[in-house]
């Protein structure tokens, strides 16, 4: 029987890695450090030394326990130190263009800033007759290729085939949690970019013909220029990661090497083509190089999108003899960078990002996330969503630490008179239900989720933050400003490269 309600989605977990409670292992030192501290004055019976333990004890206590803006006192002070150090030694600005490293044939290799720099492009054959680009990340070892997606969507169809959507893109999913999988990583981003309509009037231009009466020709162009402004232009990619260690065996028997481990990869995308039609996503094409390097281009300088877009529509031309799609890797970095503390500059452009902290407590439909990417003529807007599939031995053993934790909790909280609250009693029931989905063939990933909202003028910076965090709270998110952080979160967040989640962190 077909399902004729439209299907609700919950059950989302946050990762608990602390080391003893809510404490981190620096909090709890600082606790240790507290008691010891105060217990001094009573075993040397001195109230002059009282008068200093007891002060001391408690903003050791403060330290501990204290909250800023959702982050404990003691992370807090250990990000503004960071910070400070940075700006210090001049390490929170990059500079690239004139000033860019290079080889010593004269070549400029491609110039990123921060955690970026260790990122290498490489160039593969996707086995079509084409070329793929594949970031290779030589510190974790792992190598990501990047398409781009189109997807009918969800608002607009029938209940029946919405379920059916979502239930593919699960199975996808689903299809990645297994032993030692040679796939670590799953990101899909999304950009919603303002667009002037340069690249449709280049394309009537084109295409319009000569005889085209002059009556239709001025309404065209009357209606271009009143839509092409509004309009709104939206990118999505879906990066798929490899792990060369985890297809150690596979990648030794493809040659070994980064050679052996791009056609292992290649192999793995070519293979899940079918999955990925089952959840409803087209794959318009795996990047080449020169497109990975447009991707990297336009988040950093947004500018470049209208004049990128308008001569990728012409290169489109059979009789186009112009520059390729594209952008050549060696300028796909930005020329100036800035990490402020509570944003990140980049050429001509300012970024805010934010950390998904919470998703809604309650069930919702699956077309929850719509606000967040929601026109604004102000602003665009990048939403990453970061699935890690976890292999079922180890999904065992967490969702068994997690139940173990709580109902530890609980007994405590029940020998101390404590009464149990409602958002405790609830965690507990979805640790039980999640290890008996596990159980049943369900498939366990860790997921993160990043938003980044840039503007190109600074007055707007703050207006357009505020409307980011109020479609947040439509949607049920509860989320954070990366403060300290910010250039690190735009590598997740504006950009669709495949950057990881820590490996204990905070998860969702």
């Amino acid at each position: 029987m077909a399902q004729t309600e439209p299907a609700l989605y919950g059950g989302w977990q946050s990762e608990r890695s602390g080391f003893m409670g809510n404490l981190s292992g620096l909090g709890f030192i600082l606790l240790a450090a507290a008691a010891v501290i105060a217990m001094f004055p009573i075993y040397t019976r001195s109230w002059g030394a009282a008068v200093l333990a007891l002060p001391l004890s408690g903003v050791l206590l403060v330290l501990a326990y204290g909250r800023v803006l959702g982050l404990s006192a003691d992370e807090w002070i250990i990000l503004a130190v960071r910070h400070q150090i940075a700006v210090a030694t001049n390490r929170n600005l990059f500079f690239s263009g004139l000033f860019a490293p290079r080889t010593k044939d004269g070549a400029q290799p491609m110039d990123l800033p921060g955690r970026l720099a260790r990122l290498h492009l490489l160039e593969a054959p996707d086995g079509l007759g084409g070329q793929i680009g594949i970031m290779h990340n030589p510190i974790d070892n792992t190598y990501t290729a990047i398409c781009r997606v189109t997807f009918p969507g969800l608002a607009l169809i029938d209940t029946e085939r919405q379920n059916a959507r979502v239930k593919g893109w699960a199975t996808f999913l689903r299809g990645h949690c297994k032993e030692d999988g040679a796939i670590t990583r799953i990101s899909v981003h999304q950009r919603s970019l303002p667009d002037d309509g340069a690249a449709l009037r280049s394309w009537t231009e084109r295409h319009m013909s000569p005889d085209a009466p002059a009556v239709a020709v001025q309404a065209l162009d009357e209606l271009m220029q009143g839509a092409g402004p509004a309009a709104i232009t939206r990118e999505t990619y879906l990066s798929i990661t490899l792990s060369s260690a985890r297809a150690r065996l596979a990648v030794k028997g493809a040659g070994g090497g980064q050679i052996g481990a791009a056609a292992v990869l290649v192999r793995e995308i070519n293979a899940m083509a079918n999955s990925l039609s089952s959840a409803g996503l087209q794959v318009t094409e795996w990047l080449s190089p020169r497109g990975v390097a447009q991707a990297i281009r336009t988040a950093f300088d947004p500018e470049a999108q209208l004049s990128l877009s308008a001569r990728n529509t012409a290169a489109d031309e059979p009789r186009w003899d112009g520059a390729p799609k594209g952008v050549a890797p060696e300028v796909a970095g930005p020329a100036a960078t800035e990490t402020v503390w509570g944003l990140y500059r980049h050429d001509g452009a300012w970024t805010v990002s934010y950390q998904v902290r919470g998703f809604p407590q309650s069930e919702v439909y699956a077309t929850f996330l719509q606000p967040l990417l929601r026109p604004r003529s102000n602003a665009r807007r990048s939403l990453t969503l970061v699935y890690e599939p976890i292999g079922p031995t180890k999904a065992r053993q967490e969702l068994a630490r997690e139940k173990t934790k709580r109902e530890a909790a609980r007994k405590l909280r029940s020998k101390t008179g404590r009464a149990e609250s409602e958002d405790e009693r609830r965690e507990s029931m979805t640790a039980r239900a999640q290890d008996a989905a596990r159980a049943s063939g369900h498939g366990v990933v860790r997921l993160t989720a990043l938003i980044a909202v840039t503007v190109t003028d600074l007055e707007q910076l703050e207006t357009a933050c505020a409307e980011l965090q109020a479609d947040a709270s439509s949607a049920g998110l509860e989320i954070r400003r990366a403060w300290g952080a910010q250039d690190d979160a735009f590598t997740i967040a504006a950009l669709p490269l495949g950057q990881g989640l820590p490996d204990r962190r905070v998860g969702l």
